[in-house]
Formats: structure tokens, sequence, C-alpha cells
């Protein structure tokens, strides 16, 4: 079967735009990505990152979901370490009642944040200890069946919330073969340990009353244009961008387009650029090439596409040539 095709969006900020315009533009994405027959969009949670508007997820996917009509959105994910799961499962029985078979829910345990975010969001350094639990817990909720005696979560979901786990390693993809519970790998920006990972999560999978079979989703970057030197130049700015990004937190000068390129070729930009070996660059059919052959590589059963063209147009076309590149054929 060919593999199903969704799509991360960060809600990026893009340089001197405001949140309101990145979230106007999330709308459209999702709205072309609904067009273009994606089977879900995702949005992550990360907190004090000028850059990405994301921040609260499922508030995002509400508003994301009252302008679209059909396809599926969730949080890819919510770090769950940093809420207690009574909490989220409140938020996502909501968005389950609103939108009834529409909602995911995809669970990390990374704090998302620097480690002075981390003490304002009040979580400490052991909040992940409990991760396997509280998805448990999580679970419960969701499910009417609470392992708190007295405790339930309301609204309830009358359908399901179907749980995903993230990782980039190999301890999120155990838990998620010991769980029964699909597999998604963050190899759009944490590649190194993708095969590894994918192996133990099949090879120690236990059927669950959610899956029965293993479920991997793999994330890739995906600048996709009408010819391959637009495809490059769109890449080329978003990285400049990320890099920019990355120095800032250190550093407010102001660096030219030549200074960035200088230390994107330095080691420490080299690592930096490391963090997107999963790139599909290019026009319609080396995007297919690309993807069909990432995604034959890790068995992945849908692929989570993260578009970063700085433009909209640029960004919302990438996701209708990605779309058009997979169609069945």
């Amino acid at each position: 079967m060919p593999v199903a095709l969704s799509i991360l969006d960060l809600a990026p900020i893009a340089p001197g735009r405001s949140a309101r315009e990145s979230l106007a533009a999330s709308v459209e994405l999702a709205r072309a990505a609904e067009r273009s027959g994606y089977r879900r969009v995702w949005y992550a949670e990360h907190h004090n990152m000028p850059t990405i508007a994301s921040s609260a997820t499922s508030v995002v996917i509400g508003h994301i979901a009252h302008h679209t009509d059909s396809i599926r959105l969730g949080a890819g994910g919510i770090m769950l370490p940093n809420h207690s799961p009574l909490v989220i499962a409140e938020q996502f029985g909501t968005l389950e009642t609103l939108f009834p078979g529409r909602i995911d829910l995809g669970l990390g345990r990374a704090p998302g944040t620097d480690r002075e975010t981390m003490r304002a969001i009040r979580r400490d350094a052991t909040s992940a200890d409990t991760f396997p639990q509280d998805v448990l817990e999580l679970q419960g909720y969701l499910s009417g069946r609470s392992r708190v005696p007295g405790v339930q979560s309301v609204p309830a979901p009358e359908g399901d919330v179907p749980l995903y786990l993230l990782g980039s390693s190999l301890f999120g993809a155990q838990l998620a073969a010991k769980l029964g519970l699909p597999y998604a790998f963050a190899s759009h920006f944490a590649p190194a340990a993708l095969f590894e990972a994918v192996a133990a999560y099949r090879e120690e999978f236990q059927p669950s009353e959610q899956l029965e079979r293993p479920y991997v989703i793999a994330g890739v970057n995906v600048f996709a244009a009408e010819d391959r030197d637009e495809a490059e130049a769109q890449r080329a700015i978003a990285f400049r961008n990320r890099a920019r990004a990355f120095i800032a937190r250190g550093d407010k000068r102001e660096y030219t387009d030549g200074e960035i390129d200088a230390f994107l070729a330095s080691a420490g930009g080299r690592q930096l650029s490391a963090m997107a070996k999963y790139t599909a660059t290019g026009d319609l059919e080396d995007v297919r090439a690309y993807l069909e052959e990432f995604a034959a590589a890790v068995r992945a059963d849908e692929l989570i596409t993260a578009h970063y063209a700085e433009a909209v147009p640029d960004r919302i076309r990438s996701v209708e040539l990605t779309a058009k590149a997979m169609a069945h054929r």
C-alpha cells in the first residue's frame, strides 16, 4: 500500500511577521492539506521560542478545526511532563466533543524548551521519570476507565482520541512497543537513532486494544517547488533562518547572509545542518523519488512532512506539490 502522508506544522513566525499572521497561515496550510488529501496535520508544543506560535497547542488545534471540515488534527506532540494527565484529558476530551472523529493526541516527554522556561512551567528535572505512568493515567481518563479512584475527565470523549508516542531514542520506541501504541520518530530534526529505534519498536511490539500491529510514522522535511533551483533557494533561506534563531539565543547581533553561510559551513553549523539530514528538496519528481526511497528504507507506514519555506504561498505550494508527487499511481 502507498505510504500515508501527513503534515507537522510548527506555525512558524517568519522574520517581520506576527503570531497572528502565522496562525492565519496555519489555517490556510491546513485547508490546503485537506484539499490535497493529507491524512492529518499535527502541531507541536514549544515554549519561549519567538519563531514558533504553537505553544498553546490544544487552542491552536481547536482554531484550525473550526476552519476546516474533515482532516484529522492533533498534537505532535503534547509534552506530557509539562502538564497533569487530567488537564490534557480534559482538553482533548473537549476537542473530540466539539470535533468528533478528527482529533489525535501525540505525546512526548521532552520539555520542548530551555531550562529556565522549564522552571517557569513549574516542571522539575524529574518530571519525565513518571512519563510511562502518566501516559497510562491519561489513557484511562480518555477511555472512561480512570486509574484514579473518584476522578473522571469531563467532558469525556464520546469517540476515540487515539494516542501516539513521539520520540527520537530507544526509550520512546520501547515504551510505544510495550503499550501497543503507534510510534512517531522525530527524524525531521533528530535523525541519529531512526533505524535503531524503529527496529526495536517493531521487534518488541505488543498488540493492544488500540493497535494490532506496529505503526511507524517518520518525520521528514520538504521543500517542493516548480523547479529545483527555486526549491534550493527556499531551503537556503529556511536554513539561514534556523541558524539565526539558534545564534540569537545568546547573541542579539544582526548577521548578514554571508556570515550565516560561513557559520553553516563551520563545525558547529554542520552539526546544526545535520539535524535536517532527512530533507526532500526539488521539483515534483525529485520529491517523489526522495520520499519513496526514505519511506521504503524506514518501512514507514506514514510520513509526516514539515514544510519550512519562509513565504506562505511557497509553503502551501510545497504542500500541494508533495501531495501530487505521492498521489497513488
